[in-house]
């Protein structure tokens, strides 16, 4: 685990890079703060040779790969490491843009070598387990009786209708966690066949909702006003009437794969993936899936695929000519 920044103001360069990736580029405030820290810790190490970005004309080369050094002597991720010298090459591309400097010092140093990782995956059965969770538990307790803490049972009712309907967007619809999170109530509905959602760089798309997703959608939608504080907006609130953040969604996901009995826990991009994989698996094409879950370049939904061998095997029997030969 990375250890935290020691508080300290960001030099003026930052500042003006990191409002131009909210204010210019539409970057999301995750994405905003998530460059923010990478270039912080950077700063951090600069400020201990005496350097710092306030002067970006100062840095070099051998900085940057020094601080990648340091980096791999920490135990750093190679991937981690690789979305942090990410962040360096847009900061300074910035400061080229502004004239701070005349030279990248993040030219000619290449990312670490990382072996090819994909998202946690959920076959079929795990998935269906898990978004049938709540409704076998709600039989098992009202076969028992009535429970001692009815007022805690009701609320714990609330929440699972809640936590039903996240999962159902995030898998059935494919949504970004942070797409779930940021919609508004009054924007969904029940009856709606598809909902509009912002992606990254701002970019909207309507994505299609299941039958299973609107029934959630409108369970939920009749509970929801029992939780939310007044004048809050957000679709999806935490026990405490305020927008749910992502912290508490992975807290919901990881309950409900325990409740599934599934051996794993997966993440909410887990359940992305796994939407994806299983479209794919059932012959849906690569373009339209890319449509789907907003990618900008295919290549990105290409990282999705991990069809199973006996489905390439169908495929190429079905389609090569050489194939159809051969079964005939």
């Amino acid at each position: 685990m990375e250890k935290p920044l020691p508080p300290f103001s960001s030099p003026e360069p930052v500042e003006m890079f990191l409002a131009h990736l909210s204010l210019e580029k539409g970057c999301s405030e995750a994405t905003t703060e998530a460059y923010g820290r990478d270039v912080m810790q950077f700063e951090s190490v600069l400020s201990r040779q005496g350097l710092s970005l306030s002067s970006p004309e100062k840095i070099g080369r051998a900085q940057v790969r020094s601080y990648l050094a340091e980096l791999h002597r920490q135990g750093v991720h190679k991937s981690s490491m690789g979305r942090k010298l990410s962040a360096l090459r847009a900061f300074f591309r910035f400061c080229a843009r502004m004239r701070m400097i005349t030279s990248l010092p993040t030219e000619g140093v290449g990312n670490p070598k990382t072996e090819k990782r994909h998202p946690d995956l959920l076959n079929v059965d795990q998935a269906f387990a898990l978004l049938s969770a709540p409704q076998k538990e709600k039989g098992r307790s009202e076969k028992k009786g009535p429970p001692a803490g009815a007022a805690e049972q009701t609320k714990k009712a609330w929440l699972d209708a809640r936590d039903l309907c996240l999962a159902e967007l995030l898998y059935g619809s494919g949504l970004r966690i942070s797409e779930a999170l940021a919609l508004n109530a009054g924007r969904v509905s029940g009856a709606s066949e598809a909902v509009r959602v912002q992606g990254k760089g701002g970019k909207e798309r309507f994505v299609p909702l299941t039958d299973a997703a609107r029934q959630a959608l409108e369970l939920w939608l009749g509970l929801r006003e029992r939780l939310a504080l007044p004048g809050e907006r957000a679709l999806f609130v935490g026990a405490r009437g305020r927008r749910l953040n992502r912290r508490e969604a992975q807290r919901v996901i990881d309950s409900l794969c325990k409740r599934a009995g599934l051996p794993q826990s997966v993440s909410p991009h887990g359940l992305r993936h796994s939407f994806a994989t299983h479209l794919l698996e059932a012959g849906a094409d690569l373009r339209s899936v890319q449509e789907l879950l907003g990618h900008a370049r295919l290549s990105t939904t290409q990282r999705y695929t991990h069809l199973s061998l006996a489905r390439l095997v169908a495929v190429y029997d079905s389609a090569h000519p050489k194939a159809q030969d051969e079964n005939n």
